[in-house]
């Protein structure tokens, strides 16, 4: 292996490389070093696919790109003999590669890792890439013999160890600056030319002789087919490639069903329901369908029992709707059919009163007969203003003391269903207040530096007899009937405790923004209950922030830019909310002295897809920014979204699902927790 032997007719062949093969063999393991990268990305992000399929995927890609790597410039080297490879010897060497890259990939996603596991890495990887080197070399089959130099033997074997150093370190320390397009493609060729160099090295360690005079002593190309060869090759890292984007595009639809379908019926969920209703139309109808007493069948025969009620008067429902009704499923006992656009309202009422007709049917399920009890409320409008009120009218309606579930469809009357919710609304809020049945939830903002900077407090009402009442049908009745005042002075006290308590338990998180409804922000009244509730529970002023409306100022702007400013000098921050929405006036934004902007949603759903959207966006974080403005960008809910604004110089904060739903405070601080344990793990790699 490595002895010449001493005899007198031994021949020392000399070889020569092909430059455009050497290259493109290098060009090889550069596009599976990139392959690899791209794929061990997704091992991190949150996929469909488990952490063991991208790894898989990863080592795999690598693995082939190595092992491609050696035969393409086994293929530059020609020597004045006839070449073959042994197939089976061939198929083994590929093993050790992938087996090897398996390795690196499996110990750079680790969480804890030390400088000694880090070597132990490098020594098992740098001796798989070896093995591949040299079992493929021993595949080869000519009218030639070899042997190795030793120390240059020693020499490739140890650039392979360095080689799988290297790339753990770049895998792993250097993995969170991958992301960045510039800074892959340099890694994948540094990668690239590292496992070259190691493949080179090793055959400068080669000496290839014959003991017996050659016939013929003209160069000859490998048996090899070398065009059927880098076909594979392309092919298999093109694949991998496409797989890879596929998988992206899978991960991001199924994120797309899981936040705005519901899982049991199939039908687009309430979040959905409500993104469509916040839509301007100008014609429209809503029936609600409310299902009653399915907490006695969960209770009777189990939760599996009742989702197949649910499930069983979805599907009757989809059947039996309008063609051009859209179906959701907006709560657990609740459906909802919507209509915009200009219709025959009576034609859509028929069509109601048949689908309670079939729901009047027996359901049977697990030799169980029984019938549903339900009512549907319809509401229905033909101007703008109207429209919007359509979910606050059917709610009226089933909130309504006469309500009878025996399959009816009942229609909207303003002098009935409005009074009586309202009145509903305004006695029980006190006792809701005092009950505990009133809540708030916290969504987190996170700032340019993955790290969370405060959170957003928002209510909710358990109601215990309505249950959950939506803040967009409760709000309005407590602003209209003066009682929102007493609703805010009740969450800033409780937000104040809660903070509180935070800061004596060194809880990171400690900024938080409420709410101001619009005709309070000029009250002295508000200001008062600030002061009190700070001090009660000493807390710094500026880790509270005050969110208030456009349009909440712009009718009383002067005022409004007076209070804003005593806020301010006593050290509270105060945001703009849903920026953009209302008549927005540049030279409001200039005199308002507030802190933080909030750009609605609805800006940022179509980025970064919309060319149009995505230049609005940019132009409206830059001319804050230039305002010394904090901005938070809110309702982001893609992956997609979340990178454009990442990569934006001004860096905004950001607000949405794609990072967490609006939480408990018990919820919050696992979430909180996790989350930071998650970045300090990245940062450390």
């Amino acid at each position: 292996m490595f002895i010449l032997p001493n005899s007198d007719t031994m021949i020392i062949l000399e070889g020569e490389y092909s430059p455009w093969i050497v290259l493109l063999s290098v060009v090889i393991a550069c596009l599976a070093s990139y392959t690899a990268l791209s794929l061990n990305e997704r091992i991190q992000q949150n996929s469909f696919f488990s952490r063991n399929f991208w790894l898989t995927l990863a080592s795999i890609a690598m693995g082939m790109g190595i092992w491609s790597m050696h035969f393409i410039g086994m293929s530059a080297f020609m020597l004045p003999v006839s070449m073959d490879y042994d197939i089976i010897q061939t198929i083994i060497s590929v093993f050790p590669a992938v087996l090897a890259s398996y390795l690196a990939f499996y110990f750079s996603n680790q969480k804890n890792k030390t400088q000694l596991s880090y070597v132990i890495a490098g020594i098992t990887m740098g001796l798989g890439i070896a093995s591949m080197h040299y079992i493929g070399m021993s595949a080869m089959k000519m009218d030639a013999k070899f042997v190795y130099k030793p120390w240059l033997f020693l020499t490739s074997i140890v650039i392979a160890i360095i080689v799988s150093y290297v790339a753990l370190y770049i895998f792993s320390t250097m993995r969170r600056f991958t992301r960045n397009l510039a800074v892959k493609m340099i890694t994948s060729i540094i990668m690239g030319l590292a496992v070259a160099s190691m493949h080179y090295t090793g055959m400068s360690a080669v000496v290839f002789y014959s003991e017996t005079p050659l016939i013929e002593h003209a160069n000859h190309a490998h048996s090899m087919n070398l065009p059927l060869l880098i076909l594979f090759i392309t092919v298999g890292i093109s694949i991998f490639l496409a797989l890879s984007g596929l998988s992206s595009i899978l991960d991001r639809y199924v994120d797309y069903r899981l936040n705005y379908f519901d899982a049991l019926t199939l039908l687009p969920n309430r979040r959905q329901f409500e993104k469509k209703l916040e839509m301007s139309f100008t014609y429209g109808s809503l029936a609600i369908i409310h299902l009653d007493s399915i907490e006695k069948w969960n209770s009777g025969y189990g939760y599996a029992f009742g989702d197949k009620i649910i499930k069983e008067v979805g599907q009757r429902i989809i059947q039996h709707k309008p063609e051009m009704a859209e179906a959701y499923r907006i709560e657990g006992n609740r459906f909802a059919l919507l209509i915009t656009g200009y219709h025959h309202y009576e034609q859509f009422r028929d069509s109601l009163a048949k689908i309670m007709n079939e729901l009047m049917q027996p359901i049977e399920i697990s030799d169980h007969k029984f019938i549903i009890d339900m009512v549907c409320a319809l509401s229905t409008g033909n101007r703008e203003k109207e429209t919007k009120q359509l979910f606050l009218n059917a709610t009226a309606v089933l909130q309504h003391s006469s309500i009878e579930y025996k399959h009816e469809v009942i229609e909207y009357d303003p002098n009935i269903h409005i009074f009586s919710f309202e009145r509903s609304i305004i006695q029980d809020i006190d006792k809701a207040m005092d009950n505990h049945e009133l809540f708030i939830v916290y969504q987190p903002k996170i700032g340019s530096n993955k790290a969370v900077i405060g959170a957003e407090a928002l209510l909710r009402w358990n109601h215990p007899t309505q249950g959950f009442i939506s803040p967009a049908v409760f709000i309005p009745a407590l602003e209209e009937n003066g009682k929102i005042t007493d609703v805010t002075d009740w969450i800033i006290e409780q937000v104040c405790h809660e903070m509180g308590n935070w800061i004596v338990n060194h809880y990171p998180l400690k900024a938080v923004s409420i709410n101001i409804p619009g005709q309070y922000i000029t009250s002295p009244r508000l200001m008062d209950v600030l002061k009190n509730s700070v001090s009660k529970y000493k807390i710094d002023s500026h880790f509270l922030e005050l969110e208030i409306t456009e349009t909440s100022v712009i009718n009383n702007i002067e005022n409004a830019i007076s209070s804003i400013g005593e806020f301010r000098k006593y050290g509270f921050r105060v945001a703009l909310d849903d920026f953009g929405t209302g008549l927005s006036s540049l030279s409001y934004l200039k005199r308002l002295p507030i802190t933080t902007v909030k750009i609605d949603k609805s800006f940022v759903d179509g980025v970064p897809e919309s060319e149009k959207d995505s230049a609005i966006i940019k132009a409206i974080i830059v001319l804050c920014h230039s305002l010394n403005m904090d901005v938070i960008i809110e309702g982001v809910e893609t992956e997609a979204q979340v990178n454009f604004l990442s990569q934006m110089p001004e860096k905004p904060g950001i607000q949405g699902y794609y990072y967490s739903p609006p939480l408990k405070r018990e919820d919050l601080a696992k979430w909180v927790r996790h989350f930071q344990e998650q970045q300090e793990t990245m940062l450390q790699k």
